[in-house]
């Protein structure tokens, strides 16, 4: 059962554009079929059923990002979302997009479609499957039975106005609607289909880019002789890193760090990525120190070591940093201050706790760079929030275009905040997109 866009029934529920060369006049037309625009699409039909709607990607097979992502178990969303998890555009505007679709609405949009979620640490919802495959098959079994058409395979070269419409223009096809949505997303995991042509149709079309960065990716350090991170590879902890700019902390985020043979990974890193560059490419002054005691000063390190001193002088200095540190980190760190590991307590004088406890809660870091977008989850930058309204995803630029998902300036940290930037974008503009 098939329905095409001269709006006869020809079948029930959506189906693929196949056909090598085709010309086709839907009411919306959706450019981008990755989480964003299958939502979009999904909920477009729902609640405007007299629309047509054609869903384009650029892969053959849609939503690779979605079955990668979480480590192959797509973490849905979170618990707890606020605006407070997210940077780029405003935070206002944010808000109110996120108050269009809440968590609760997720956990109730899926467990619908036959996926129920569960929470573990940090608030993470994941399917209680464990497989992304799972959320994937959902969204295009949901998007078939809705009626949406899909083309998949359509790379999309043009997107002009014409005669109060849009003409679009892909390697297979010629699509003429009267709406268009983009949901391109951005440039992070390019073989996924995000490779940026979404920024370039959307400047083409007058929007104003934000520079992108790549987000949520590892961070590389320089590699010189004796380079910490070739030691400690494997080795993860929790962690403090403060980002210095212009010589003041401007960032401080905590959570795990994983030590790699390329640099530093694990969740604090991917959330420090995007300050660090885009601090970059604006041109700052920066610096990178790592707490090896998160949430804890100079002097709170200090006292307690002079306590320890007290209570057990003949435990070495080894030995008693492993309490804060892992054994191969307290190795390295004394190594770095040069400190006999089996100097006692009792015999550690001032000056070399002071060295050690300076080393402890700012460790500078020599950021080289990042992995870039090949090993980013996310997009930092994009079309500029100030050009969308946040109660319809309207451009403010185009009458009947509209934008969702990651093609806008809006990165969450790690945890499942930018998939539910995808689900509440993609319901605010399904609402809006046929008044």
């Amino acid at each position: 059962m098939r329905r095409d866009f001269d709006g006869q029934q020809k079948g029930r529920g959506a189906g693929r554009v196949d056909r090598k060369e085709s010309f086709f006049s839907p009411d919306v037309a959706i450019l981008g079929a990755g989480a964003a625009g299958l939502a979009t699409a999904i909920l477009t039909r729902r609640f405007h059923p007299h629309l047509s709607v054609l869903l384009v990607d650029s892969a053959k097979r849609p939503g690779a990002k979605i079955l990668v992502s979480g480590g192959s178990r797509c973490n849905v969303t979170n618990a707890n979302v606020s605006a407070d998890d997210f940077w780029g555009g405003r935070r206002t505007i944010v808000r109110r997009v996120l108050r269009g679709w809440p968590v609760q609405d997720t956990i109730a949009f899926f467990r619908d479609l036959g996926v129920s979620l569960h929470e573990e640490t940090d608030g993470k919802l994941f399917p209680d499957s464990n497989r992304a495959r799972d959320v994937l098959n959902a969204l295009l079994n949901e998007a078939d039975r809705a009626g949406v058409m899909l083309a998949p395979d359509h790379r999309v070269a043009d997107v002009a106005p014409a005669d109060g419409a849009y003409r679009i223009t892909t390697n297979r096809a010629g699509i003429r609607a009267s709406r268009v949505v983009l949901a391109m997303g951005g440039q992070s995991l390019p073989k996924s289909g995000s490779d940026g042509s979404g920024f370039a149709l959307a400047r083409r079309l007058g929007h104003t880019i934000v520079p992108p960065t790549p987000g949520l990716v590892p961070l590389t350090l320089v590699d010189a002789p004796g380079s910490a991170h070739r030691a400690l590879q494997g080795v993860a902890h929790a962690a403090e890193l403060t980002l210095w700019l212009d010589g003041k902390a401007a960032v401080r985020l905590a959570g795990s760090l994983l030590w790699t043979h390329f640099g530093i990974s694990g969740p604090v890193t991917l959330d420090m990525s995007r300050h660090w560059l885009r601090a970059t490419i604006e041109g700052r002054r920066r610096a990178l120190t790592l707490n090896f005691c998160p949430g804890r000063s100079f002097e709170d390190v200090e006292s307690w070591w002079a306590a320890r001193a007290l209570e057990r002088p003949h435990t070495s200095v080894h030995q008693a940093l492993t309490a804060l540190v892992p054994v191969s980190v307290a190795t390295a760190l004394l190594g770095r201050v040069a400190i006999d590991d089996g100097m006692t307590l009792a015999h550690f004088t001032r000056d070399d706790r002071r060295r050690l406890v300076h080393a402890l809660v700012g460790w500078p870091l020599p950021v080289e760079g990042s992995r870039g977008y090949n090993y980013a989850e996310v997009t930092a930058g994009g079309v500029s929030l100030d050009e969308i309204d946040p109660s319809t995803m309207a451009s403010r630029v185009r009458e009947g275009l509209f934008l969702v998902g990651e093609i806008l300036d809006v990165d969450g940290r790690i945890g499942g905040f930018n998939f539910q930037w995808a689900w509440s974008s993609a319901r605010v503009c399904a609402a809006a997109v046929g008044a």
